[in-house]
């Protein structure tokens, strides 16, 4: 049962909240003062204060208000509070919301009104507890693999991206073909190292070819070797990157541009282990552990006949799918800042920007947009407009955030249903607004019950 504690001098108050509560089975506690209002938060566990702004009959001024909304964020930051004020205090009310308090209601208040704003709050409370219990959780997963895994300095924040890596550590000590796949840049190559570095054969070679990088005519002379006068060129016998790799990890990047014969001659290697060079028939032997990746449409290809279904089958006995870095958002600062050159700073702004966009070229294009960054700021710090990145639509329809936001409790205009803030938009209103939800809320054209609703319906904790 959620807690409400309700610190006012006046009986009467205290009751009439303690009833309304009731019919809500929510549990009140009271106190006549400040002093034993902080003795209560000090041994029981509450959820909503609800605080008056004068605690003597000579005095209208609220600093007694004041003064114990300052003990309670000092001792207690996350837990909201709500002032109840007269309008003689409202200028001290307005000016404590924009310090943090969660709302300020005038007496006599709505009964509905105050129902409704503590019960929101209650929520978002409940939100933010599973939202920590959700993290903690991340970080000791993360902190696990770190533990028992070899990660090759993998930088990741979102679990999206964690689940991948897990995926990567759980199947690397397994003798069978991975298969990577994801769009170009979103870091197959980086999910093949920690395969490799945590298989049975990591003490062995890993050979790296990238079959797009190559004409078809010269990718099976890379893969499987040649003699001389094989081909064009051929003046002396070469090895292959199997032989290369004999005993260790073959990785083979953009699989799907490997010729009909090299899917054939590939296959067969994979079943025996057996190959020849080109212009050779004499059969040679290895033991290679084959990942491959490709961020081709495979099964288009299949369909197409571009593309060998037994050697597609052969090659994903295990399948890891690398997302977008458009769906790994919580990855995008981190990434940055590993890339950030020595003494960079990222402003509140280029971070904004980094996130809103949608990243086509995906971490390779995040890492040339730091690079680009670096010589472009004059400065240690690097703004939006260092990034120089190209004007995109926000994501999920969000529409950009006011430059200047209005007072806290201006009226305010809803916005269309469908184009209500996306989580990047709320989250940069809240950080403009140092957390305060009636000036966020201002600023995003929403009441205060709105993004509340709204910060639950998307898991956003507010810091």
């Amino acid at each position: 049962m959620s807690t409400v504690l309700v610190i006012d001098d006046n009986p009467a108050v205290a009751t009439a909240l303690e009833v309304l509560f009731s019919l809500r089975d929510l549990r009140t506690l009271r106190a006549d003062s400040p002093a034993r209002g902080l003795a209560l938060l000090d041994r029981e566990s509450v959820d909503v204060v609800i605080q008056d702004m004068n605690f003597r009959a000579d005095t209208t001024s609220g600093e007694e208000g004041i003064a114990l909304f300052r003990a309670i964020r000092a001792r207690f930051p996350d837990l909201p509070v709500i002032l109840l004020t007269a309008w003689t205090q409202l200028e001290s009310a307005v000016e404590l919301v924009k310090a943090g308090a969660a709302d300020y209601l005038a007496k006599p208040w709505d009964d509905a009104k105050l129902l409704t704003t503590v019960q929101n709050l209650l929520e978002l409370s409940q939100t933010r507890r599973e939202l920590a219990r959700r993290r903690s959780d991340e970080s000791r997963r993360r902190a696990e693999l770190e533990q028992r895994y070899d990660l090759c300095g993998a930088v990741f924040a979102d679990p999206a991206m964690e689940r991948v890596i897990a995926l990567a550590c759980q199947v690397a000590r397994a003798d069978v073909p991975v298969l990577i796949t994801g769009p170009n840049g979103a870091g197959k190559e980086k999910i093949a190292e920690i395969v490799q570095a945590n298989s049975a054969v990591r003490g062995g070679p890993f050979i790296i070819l990238n079959c797009g990088a190559l004409p078809s005519e010269l990718v099976e002379a890379e893969l499987f070797g040649a003699e001389v006068g094989a081909y064009t060129g051929a003046s002396r016998p070469r090895e292959g990157r199997f032989e290369l790799a004999d005993g260790g990890t073959l990785f083979l990047d953009e699989i799907g541009n490997l010729s009909p014969n090299g899917q054939m001659k590939l296959l067969r290697v994979l079943e025996t282990g057996r190959f020849e060079r080109l212009g050779s028939n004499r059969e040679r032997q290895v033991r290679v552990r084959v990942i491959s990746a490709t961020n081709a449409d495979v099964q288009a290809m299949i369909g197409g006949g571009a593309f060998r279904e037994d050697l597609y089958y052969r090659l994903n006995t295990i399948e890891i799918r690398v997302p977008p870095l458009a769906e790994r958002v919580d990855d995008i600062l981190p990434l940055a800042r590993h890339f950030l050159a020595p003494g960079k700073r990222l402003t509140a702004d280029a971070r904004d920007a980094l996130r809103r966009h949608p990243w086509p070229g995906n971490v390779r294009e995040l890492k040339n947009a730091l690079q680009r960054a670096a010589l472009l700021a004059t400065g240690d710090d690097i703004g939006a407009a260092d990034l120089a990145l190209p004007e995109q639509r926000p994501r999920s329809g969000a529409h950009a955030p006011a430059t200047h936001a209005p007072p806290a409790h201006a009226p305010a205009a809803a916005p269309p249903v469908d184009d209500e803030p996306d989580r990047t938009t709320i989250e940069a209103a809240l950080a403009r607004a140092g957390g305060v939800i009636a000036q966020a809320a201002a600023e995003l054209g929403l009441s205060r019950q709105a993004l509340y609703r709204r910060m639950e319906k998307l898991s956003i904790l507010r810091e």
